[in-house]
């Protein structure tokens, strides 16, 4: 008896879950409810990152109207429509349009089992920092042949990167040619964000003018040891060097050297990224001095010192001194000489008188002799020789400090003055015989 009353009990208190799982609207993936609906959500959060669908981009405080790109995945049996977005972020991000919400459209279906993106346009004050930050966006759209808006809201988190800017240029920015260069060249990151993997090739080089129609740079003749370097990570602010061995023939003497290179890096984003750049070097033509035939004369009574310099470069050397200086016991007065321009064509001589400081020394003096000169750029230039000189007593000695013409000239008088006389006696002796 008792069994009959609590069968029908039991079946009536299934009654409410039986029509609960069959005919209830389920809450999923904060979709909204539908007795529609699976499980699982339509769309399902993919990811978010600065820039466009295609191509991350880096940033920081101060930037604006940034683009802002979220990927979802339509996950659901059907085709949605009527995407609308609408993003929520941290205090220091509002929208390009103004003191509004951020909001985004997208113009396109999506079908089922595919993905889409909204992007959205955002500006980013200046106080945000280079870290991580959350996020979150509320996603409104419809399926297709059916009525109503279904809402989607997802949690993130997105990264503020840092900008990374690289410039090159030389630490020394002139080369000479008819010679070979060591050239060093700077590097730079002088953004927020780091670079790393950083390689680089010299491009428009011999190998590559032979396949090319035109070029870009006057690199034809030019021989660069080096082509490629591994240069690693570099951090914001920072810089690497690189060095280059660099021959110039003599026919770009006086032009401008442009060395292209081409930078390969993986940026704040994991992306590999490639961009070109130009060193520029001003070439300088080459002064090559050598100092000979130092020697010590007697010239009126003063001892000099003589020598001659010899330019071997293609390039005149300007506003030219010539200095000798004392080294060692030597008591030689330091005496400097203008030569103006050391030209390339003929020797240039120079003579210098020699004067003591205090009592006179004769025999050997160890000296200095110092070339001063400029270049094109006007850069002041020092070639020093060092050598030993021989200064001997004046051949005349101490006996006679007289000189021959003291003598020659009353010879000369009286032989005059004599013939003088004969001829005016002559002449009286005529004129009283008429």
């Amino acid at each position: 008896m008792n069994l009959k009353f609590l069968l029908p009990l039991f079946v009536i208190g299934l009654v409410p879950f039986v029509f609960d799982n069959s005919f209830a609207q389920i809450t999923s993936g904060g979709f909204g409810n539908s007795p529609f609906e699976r499980d699982f959500g339509d769309v399902k959060f993919l990811k978010a990152h600065f820039g466009t669908l295609n191509q991350k981009i880096e940033i920081e405080g101060g930037d604006n109207n940034v683009p802002f790109t979220i990927v979802f995945a339509n996950v659901g049996t059907q085709d949605i429509t009527g995407i609308r977005g609408q993003l929520s972020l941290p205090l220091g991000f509002s929208a390009s349009a103004g003191p509004s919400i951020i909001h985004a459209t997208s113009n396109s279906n999506s079908i089922a089992g595919e993905s889409f993106h909204l992007t959205f346009f955002v500006n980013i004050d200046k106080s945000i920092k280079i870290q991580q930050y959350p996020g979150s966006v509320k996603l409104d759209y419809s399926r297709l042949r059916e009525s109503g808006v279904r809402t989607s809201f997802e949690d993130f988190n997105f990264l503020v990167t840092g900008d990374s800017v690289i410039n090159v240029r030389a630490i020394e920015p002139f080369l000479t040619s008819l010679r070979s260069n060591n050239v060093v060249i700077e590097i730079a990151n002088d953004g927020t964000a780091p670079i790393s993997g950083v390689d680089i090739i010299t491009t428009n080089t011999q190998t590559e003018l032979a396949s090319a129609s035109s070029s870009t740079t006057n690199m034809e003749n030019v021989v660069i040891l080096e082509s490629s370097w591994d240069i690693g990570n570099i951090a914001p602010k920072s810089s690497r060097l690189l060095t280059a061995t660099v021959y110039v023939p003599e026919g770009l003497k006086g032009d401008t050297l442009r060395i292209p290179l081409s930078i390969s890096y993986y940026n704040a984003h994991g992306d590999q990224q490639t961009i070109s750049k130009i060193v520029d070097f001003y070439i300088k033509g080459l002064i090559d001095l050598r100092i000979f035939n130092v020697d010590v004369i007697e010239l009126s009574g003063t001892q000099m010192v003589i020598g001659e310099i010899i330019n071997e470069g293609n390039a005149d050397g300007l506003f030219g001194f010539v200095t000798i200086d004392p080294r060692g016991n030597s008591n030689i007065k330091s005496t400097t000489q203008y030569i103006d321009e050391i030209e390339i064509d003929a020797p240039v001589p120079f003579n210098l008188p020699i004067e003591f400081d205090g009592e006179t020394k004769y025999g050997e003096h160890d000296i200095t002799i110092t070339v001063r000169y400029k270049d094109s750029t006007r850069d002041e230039i020092f070639l020093t020789y060092d050598t030993t000189i021989f200064v001997k007593k004046p051949s005349n000695g101490n006996e006679s400090n007289l000189d021959p013409t003291m003598i020659i000239i009353p010879i000369i008088l009286a032989i005059g003055a004599g013939i003088y006389i004969m001829r005016r006696r002559k002449k009286a002796a005529i004129e009283a015989s008429n």
